[in-house]
């Protein structure tokens, strides 16, 4: 996967990570060390508030409060309503990304 984004890039990636096992396994830090162009990043152990999905989660699981469905298939629909909902409000999701207080801006 690396390989590919840096070759179809053209030029260095930058990751950032969780703590997941996979993330930090010895494996990985080979992976990562065998690539001079790939800089890696790890969140600390919690940190939701550094994540903007945390934020979509909580803005999704609100809006789904007190809603009884009676079937997964309904709860599907509505589940994909309220995410289509969000992509229109791209205020919402600048919002979610800004609460983290992080540049995402390329250096």
């Amino acid at each position: 996967m690396f390989d590919a984004a840096h070759q179809q890039l053209g030029g260095p990636l930058v990751v950032v990570w969780d703590n997941l096992n996979t993330h930090t396994s010895a494996a990985m830090r080979r992976l990562i060390r065998a690539r001079p162009w790939l800089m890696v990043f790890y969140l600390p152990t919690y940190a939701p508030e550094l994540n903007p999905v945390e934020g979509v989660s909580a803005h999704m699981k609100k809006s789904l409060a007190n809603l009884a469905m009676r079937t997964i298939d309904q709860l599907i629909a509505v589940v994909k309503n309220r995410l289509k909902r969000m992509q229109y409000r791209p205020a919402l999701i600048t919002g979610f990304t800004a609460k983290t207080g992080l540049d995402f801006r390329p250096p």
